[in-house]
């Protein structure tokens, strides 16, 4: 009993350094722009539907900040975009849970909130039939996602500009996202200004939103991870970023799992994708962004 307890106890404290964020930083000093004062309240709350925490109702959008240890530090940084749909957050699995593997090989993550539609008492379970229903959904959409990529375009800035103040290279910030999260990343690919410029850029099943956006002069590396059994037909879209990086001469790698669905993130499913941020890490050290 004692050797459980002491082990458990190891444990505890090799996690404690990047257990949870640091910091809560609110990425606009006001309203955000193309936003206006609402009432209702941000939610967190464990979905049964889609089995982790989520985020709904985001007004005003923030970065959680998690540091790692001081031993392991490096100066890369990245923000992370978790997905759901533009109605909701991913929060854990696509966003947390990624925090905390990159904080233990000494990367500076800071996982984005980003301004979402507003939904009632549970956005997951209002997701599937709206988006079975496309030209609705859209519809729905269409002024929600150009705030969504606000927020990832405001967030890289933020964090170049501060870098500082966090101990990381403004050049080495990159942005990775998942789903909706994944669309965000790839119109900062697209769509950046030389202060917002994202040294590297991962947009895990999903695509771009602007499709016809030229791919910039100077655009950063792309690692793409998708599977082809993708739930709610997503696929094509992480091919035909991979295809139109690969068309411009630019560094890109693509990992398409046979199986794997949509929105594995950072689950267990005793399948390879249970290891693509294995093979992020390993491309992050292929781009001389991590150490080996």
């Amino acid at each position: 009993m004692k050797t459980f307890a002491f082990r458990l106890l190891c444990i505890v404290l090799l996690l404690a350094p990047i257990a949870s964020a640091q910091d809560v930083i609110p990425l606009y000093p006001g309203v955000a722009s193309g936003s206006t004062q609402e009432s209702y309240p941000e939610k967190q709350y464990f979905s049964k539907v889609w089995n982790t925490d989520v985020v709904t109702n985001v007004t005003r959008p923030t970065l959680m900040v998690f540091k790692p240890a001081p031993e392991l530090k490096i100066n890369t940084a990245v923000v992370i975009c978790p997905g759901g749909g533009f109605m909701a957050l991913s929060i854990g699995s696509e966003g947390t849970d990624v925090a905390k593997y990159l904080a233990a090989r000494g990367v500076t993550a800071f996982v984005l909130k980003y301004r979402l539609a507003h939904t009632g008492e549970d956005a997951t379970q209002e997701f599937g039939p709206l988006f079975a229903d496309r030209p609705k959904f859209d519809a729905m959409m269409k002024d929600e996602e150009p705030l969504a990529v606000a927020d990832g375009l405001a967030a890289v800035a933020y964090v170049r500009q501060h870098a500082s103040e966090f101990g990381i290279s403004p050049d080495r910030v990159g942005i990775i996202g998942f789903s909706a999260g994944g669309a965000v990343t790839a119109e900062v690919a697209l769509h950046y200004k030389p202060e917002g410029r994202p040294a590297f850029v991962a947009p895990i099943y999903g695509g771009a939103l602007s499709k016809d956006a030229p791919v910039p002069s100077d655009a950063p590396p792309m690692f793409i991870a998708a599977a082809t059994d993708d739930s709610l037909g997503l696929a094509p879209g992480s091919i035909a970023l991979w295809q139109k990086w690969a068309d411009a001469h630019k560094s890109v790698e693509l990992h398409m799992y046979a199986k794997g669905g949509h929105g594995f993130g950072m689950h267990t499913n005793n399948i390879p994708t249970d290891h693509w941020i294995d093979r992020f890490a390993d491309w992050l050290q292929l781009e001389g962004f991590v150490n080996k």
